[in-house]
């Protein structure tokens, strides 16, 4: 019989051993990889939370002015009203509120998702505001409530 034809006996076997460089079950570099990805993870997360809040702050900004605006003789609500809009378009598109008319009332559909500046009783927000005219201030506002509260961008 050949020596490499015996089997070895458990007590002949070699010990396991690790790769080289490795001290323990955990290596350096997969620690070092979970650290930074939490690290990231935790970043991302802030953003979103800080971003979030600003948009939260804008929406509940504008509506309080929106609702500060309710106190005021109807022409001058209709004015606050439509400054509201000219404010709110600049902080979320910027150069948007330098239009007029037809193109201010598109915008606004735009930003606010709507049709109401283009086809409904919006469009004396838009383009209305020097017509003689008695508009429902009271629907004006409850709409553009509606529309500042489900503002997402």
């Amino acid at each position: 019989m050949n020596p490499a034809e015996i089997a070895p006996s458990l007590d002949q076997l070699r010990g396991l051993h690790l790769p080289g460089g490795a001290a323990g079950a955990v290596q350096g570099e997969v620690v070092a990889a979970a650290a930074l990805g939490f690290c990231a993870a935790l970043l991302v997360g802030l953003v979103r939370y800080l971003r979030g809040r600003a948009r939260a702050s804008l929406r509940r900004a504008a509506l309080a002015e929106l609702a500060g605006s309710r106190d005021l003789d109807p022409e001058s609500r209709l004015v606050a009203q439509a400054r509201l809009l000219r404010r709110l378009a600049r902080t979320l598109a910027g150069d948007a509120a330098r239009e007029t008319g037809a193109a201010w009332a598109t915008r606004l559909d735009t930003l606010l998702a709507t049709d109401f500046f283009t086809k409904g009783p919006g469009r004396v927000l838009a383009d209305g505001l020097y017509r003689r005219q008695t508009p429902d201030l009271d629907g004006l506002d409850a709409e553009l409530g509606r529309l500042i509260g489900r503002l997402r961008t």
